[in-house]
Parts: C-alpha cells; structure tokens; sequence
C-alpha cells in the first residue's frame, strides 16, 4: 500500500479562458472541480497505475467532504483527520490563447497544536501498515517546519520508506530527518548546499553532497530535459521523448507517484527512474492535473533513455 500525506489538502478549480486579462472580467470557456494539494495529485497516478492507495492529512467542512468523495472514482481510500474549519480551494487558470497558466493557491485553515497531535496518533498506525510513505506539499497554518521531521521520524521508525516532497524550510528541516528519498528542483539545491550550480556538473556534485549527508535517493528534476538520481547505485539521467504538453501543472507529483511505485515493487533504480519519467510525462498531456492515460505512459516508457552517468 502506498500512503499519501496531504496536511493542506484542497479543491483544485481548473479554469479555462481565451485571452486571460488581468483588471479585466474574464468569461471562463470550462471548468473542472478535483481533490488536489501535492500529496493528493501523487495519490491519483499512483492509484491510476493500479497500486492500493491510502490519502491521509487534514480536511474540513464541506470542502473536505467533496474532497473524500471525488477520490473514491479512483479507487482511493481516504483516511483524514477531520478539522471544522472548510478545506481552501486552489484556482489554475489556463489561458489557450497565450498559452500561460495563473494559479492562486488559498493558505487554508489553521490548525491547533491538538489536532496535529490527534493526527500524529492516526498516521503511526498508517504508517506500519504502509510499503511506502510520500509527503507533499505545504502544511497549514499553525504547524512550523518541526512537522515534517516529526513524520519522517515515524515512518523510519516503522521501517518504511518515506519520500520528502516540499521546499524552502519545511525541506531544508525535513532532510535533517534523512527521508528516502526527496525531489528538489535546481533552485532548492542551491538553497541546500549553497553551490551556485551554473552547470550540470556542479548540480550532480551538490547532489552528492546531499544524498552523502543521509538521503539514499537525491532525484532532481531538469524540466523538459528530464531528471537525475544520485543513490548508492550511482547516477542516473533520464531523456524523456519530445511530448505535447497541455498541462504541466502536478508533473512533479506524477514523477513521485513514479518513484513510489517503483519502490514498492523492488525495481532497480534504472527503471524506477524509467517508470516515474513516463508517468510524468503522461501527465503533462492531459488537462487534469495529477492524471494519465496509461497508454500514453506505455508509448512513452520505452522510448525513455537512462544514461549511468557515475
């Protein structure tokens, strides 16, 4: 079973404009309603593939309850901790005539020192009953960058691999607790090791550093150029084929629903990396954010090369 860990969980409004004009009013073409926050679009590829998922985090009120009713389509268990206060909305807006997309991510409720307690006390359950753990995204209000530590910490206790997925401080915390694996951008390494990074040399080296500080699996997204693992079996670069992408919005997550599946399958680095570029790139053909097709992932997946760089 693979456990998802969306602590800001939210409903993710998709709108789509011709000619997006800001001051302006703007006629929206279509519209589209799903759960989403980070951990929630790695919950829907990875249960879209066919592995049993368990979504767990915070909701509340109303919101909260369509957003535990909409997972079960894809065959996703909810077990959330329950707050009174609404779940917040997420609004992405797609312009087809500019070809640009304008998010506005709601902060959410706050949360007390006593619900994340109460929520502490369900996810160790979870936890031992999980193969892997993925933790996304941000945390509400009231919780600080202490919170992610305080998980990872269980999950190793329990004996299971765990994936970090976030940034800032709540990422520069959360590798002090040595996660499995975690997925920064170029941004978030320099942040980490205080390289300046200006080439992919540089990069890998800084990568290295991080993974030799504790993190077995450093994987680093190059956008269109692909991604790179540094782990105990080397380096590992991967070229996705050249795809039409509609939405690129989730990618990311896609790519650790990827990598998630793939561990829990025991698969050598080389094809977890294979598995979760595919994924990704799948997502970005489709409007739904945190969504594939699996024959597009099936096309995709052997034209994929991974090069062993070290």
């Amino acid at each position: 079973m693979i456990l998802t860990v969306t602590l800001n969980a939210a409903i993710d409004k998709r709108y789509v404009v011709e000619g997006y004009q800001v001051g302006e009013v703007n006629r929206v073409k279509e519209c589209s309603y799903v759960p989403g926050g980070k951990g929630l679009n790695v919950s829907k590829p990875a249960a879209i593939y066919g592995a049993e998922v368990v979504a767990t985090g915070f909701v509340g009120g109303h919101a909260g309850n369509y957003i535990e009713e909409n997972l079960k389509p894809f065959g996703i268990k909810s077990d959330f901790y329950h707050v009174e206060a609404e779940s917040r909305s997420c609004i992405n807006i797609w312009d087809e005539v500019n070809h640009q997309q304008t998010e506005f991510l709601e902060p959410g409720f706050t949360l007390t020192q006593e619900d994340f307690r109460g929520f502490l006390e369900k996810f160790r359950g979870l936890a031992e009953k999980a193969d892997v753990v993925a933790i996304s995204g941000s945390v509400p209000k009231g919780l600080d960058e202490t919170a992610y530590p305080k998980l990872v910490e269980i999950v190793k206790k329990a004996g299971k691999p765990v994936i970090l997925d976030t940034s800032g401080k709540l990422l520069e915390a959360g590798i002090k607790a040595c996660p499995t694996m975690i997925k920064p951008n170029i941004d978030e390494i320099r942040m980490l090791t205080g390289k300046a990074c200006d080439n992919m040399e540089d990069i890998i080296s800084a990568a290295e550093a991080i993974h030799e500080s504790g993190v077995e699996i450093v994987a680093v997204s190059l956008g269109g150029d692909g991604a790179f693992v540094v782990c105990s079996q080397g380096v590992f670069k991967a070229s996705v084929p050249k795809i039409d992408a509609v939405n690129t919005v989730g990618c990311g997550d896609s790519m650790i629903a990827g990598f998630a599946l793939g561990i829990s399958e025991g698969l050598p680095m080389e094809e977890i990396l294979r598995k979760a570029s595919a994924i990704s790139a799948a997502a970005a053909m489709r409007e739904e954010t945190g969504f594939f097709v699996k024959e597009d992932m099936e096309e995709i997946l052997p034209k994929v090369q991974i090069l062993k760089l070290k």
